[in-house]
């Protein structure tokens, strides 16, 4: 049975319209090539990732910090509502292969920091730099490349 692989989006709950755009298209293309998109089910990166994946016919869960599947963006499938706040960050973490953090804040340094210590790849496009381990991208092309070598290698 196909499996598809689960793709972790994560970036701050507001952006602006530069970070939306690259956060859509890397939304589109996992939506193309038939991942699921797994985020934090909010704005921002999060519901600028699941529009685009949306858009390209993909699947999208967004596990929730609150109990309000209500809460979620218009662009998420599967919404599960954790009501563990920030700590929800470890279930999108666990619940990837690997992770994509586009910009972000506090949240996303949080999300990259269990995911690399968990030993999931992260791929950054414009987010926290010089942290090593992670693979840093300079447009979404580039980071769906990185996504994709390292889901290959991981089958």
């Amino acid at each position: 049975m196909y499996k598809p692989f689960h793709v972790g989006v994560i970036g701050a709950g507001t952006c602006n319209k530069a970070i939306y755009d690259l956060a859509r298209e890397i939304g589109y293309e996992i939506g193309k090539r038939g991942w699921i998109l797994v985020c934090g089910g909010l704005g921002g990166v999060m519901e600028a990732a699941s529009k685009g994946c949306t858009e390209a016919g993909g699947m999208t869960v967004g596990l929730l910090p609150g109990l309000d599947m209500r809460s979620a963006n218009p662009f998420i499938h599967i919404a599960i509502p954790t009501g563990l706040g920030e700590a929800r960050n470890a279930l999108v973490v666990r619940a990837s292969h690997v992770l994509v953090a586009v910009s972000g804040g506090y949240g996303t340094l949080s999300e990259i920091a269990l995911g690399l210590k968990t030993g999931k790849k992260v791929v950054g496009l414009h987010t926290w730099s010089g942290i090593k381990g992670i693979q840093y991208a300079e447009t979404p092309t580039e980071a769906i490349k990185l996504v994709e070598k390292e889901l290959i290698s991981s089958r």
